[in-house]
């Protein structure tokens, strides 16, 4: 697969997704908010099948939000279901448990620093930190540069989140 299309997967998967959650989370609008996320999932999916690190990633984050009970909606569970279902249907690419399990507990370590740094601390370091879930970004770098997989591919998931933030302006902006 061409770096271009998983780099077009990983920004609509982190725009829908962070849209979706917003439209439900916001305004309770459960039907297109699953709409959004069905395509969330699908790009995700497709990414997955194509690209080892993007199965690592696009793996580590629901089970890490699940652990850290972030998955709160209709549209998360379908989200999902849409996921796993091609990656049944069409296969991963061979996955080191060690590398999958690291990549959990940065997705772990972001969600539940994300929701209690301001509880906990008024560091702005650390509260711009955990407000941008820098755990996964170092570990999925440090992860590329160990050859666990392509830096490219840790170029896409910045381009994920980038996506994923531009969704939550526009979200605020046309809502």
């Amino acid at each position: 697969m061409s770096y271009i299309i998983l780099a077009i997967l990983f920004i609509l998967s982190g725009f829908f997704m962070k849209y979706s959650d917003d439209l439900f989370d916001v305004n309770h609008d459960l039907k297109f908010a699953t709409v959004l996320g069905v395509i969330c999932g699908l790009a995700s999916g497709v990414a997955a099948i194509y690209d080892v690190g993007a199965a690592y990633i696009f793996i580590a984050i629901p089970i890490g939000n699940f652990l850290a009970l972030k998955i709160d909606g209709a549209h998360h569970i379908v989200t999902l279901i849409v996921f796993i279902l091609i990656c049944l249907a069409f296969g991963i690419p061979q996955l080191s448990l060690v590398i999958l399990l690291i990549c959990i507990l940065g997705t772990l370590a972001d969600e539940v620093g994300h929701e209690l740094i301001d509880t906990v601390t008024q560091n702005k370091f650390l509260n711009l930190f955990f407000e941008y879930r820098f755990v996964l970004k170092i570990v999925l770098c440090l992860l590329a540069i160990c050859g666990a997989f392509s830096i490219w591919t840790f170029v896409c998931f910045l381009l994920f989140e980038i996506s994923y933030v531009i969704a939550g302006i526009c979200f605020e902006k046309f809502n």
